[in-house]
């Protein structure tokens, strides 16, 4: 299953907003509030490559207080514990 981890600027103070938004997004699996040059980070899985595409394209992308976002595929994963 495709994974993208998605770092996300939003506008000032628009932080919790827009992560209260993706927490309710199907294919949103994890959303942080975080400091430093971006202001949320989320987890997203799809079924396909195309539909994680569109998830960030169609869906995350067009959150009206969404500024940018900086996808990175997962390539490999490791579980710890």
């Amino acid at each position: 299953m495709p994974i993208a981890i998605v770092l996300i600027n939003t506008e000032i103070g628009a932080e919790n907003e827009v992560a209260q938004i993706l927490s309710k997004m199907d294919g949103v699996k994890e959303v942080y509030e975080v400091y430093g040059i971006y202001d949320v980070v989320v987890k997203v899985e799809a079924p396909t490559h195309e539909a994680l595409r569109e998830i960030v394209i169609n869906k995350i992308r067009r959150i009206s207080k969404v500024k940018s976002t900086t996808t990175m595929l997962v390539i490999e994963g490791k579980v710890l514990g």
